[in-house]
């Protein structure tokens, strides 16, 4: 008889972060206006594409993200991959109770989400769909305009630190 449900997790919260944090990712921040014009943003690990056809890419945001109110209801947003030179750009925006946007140089893209100055990769996306699952939302976009920069070397997340590129 085939289960019909998942079998209770053998490991705890913290071995499962752990686990985790085995995969190295690339750093993105995310990145939206409010309807009131207000600015919105914050690093995310959790990126990836979806589909070529047509162009579709994911990431996910906790339930319990002050800026999900935002994005769940925004029509746009946009994901700047860092590059590795922009460690501390995403530092500040991971952080919490700081002016992530002072000093921060960006241009409002065609849709008004704010592209970041010199980021690796922009993708503009309309904010196509969402799914609950778990103490996260993760969201959907169809890109609708996407650059990126030749050369530049990409900021990595491994282990709870920071890395750049080394080819082997």
């Amino acid at each position: 008889m085939p289960l019909t449900k998942a079998s209770p997790p053998s490991f705890s919260p913290h071995e499962f972060r752990a686990a985790l944090s085995a995969f190295a990712t690339g750093v993105t921040i995310v990145t939206a206006r409010t309807p009131a014009g207000e600015l919105v943003g914050f690093t995310a690990n959790s990126f990836n594409s979806v589909s070529l056809e047509p162009p579709l890419v994911l990431w996910s945001l906790s339930r319990r993200a002050r800026s999900l109110a935002a994005l769940s209801t925004g029509s746009h947003y946009a994901i700047n991959v860092l590059a590795a030179d922009q460690r501390p750009l995403a530092e500040v925006f991971a952080s919490k109770g700081s002016d992530r946007w002072a000093g921060v140089d960006y241009v409002d893209g065609v849709a008004g989400a704010p592209l970041l100055a010199g980021a690796m990769a922009t993708f503009e996306c309309f904010n196509r769909s969402r799914y609950e699952e778990g103490d996260h939302v993760i969201f959907v976009g169809e890109v609708e305009r996407c650059s990126h920069r030749a050369g530049a070397s990409p900021l990595l997340y491994h282990g709870g630190k920071y890395f750049s590129e080394h080819p082997l």
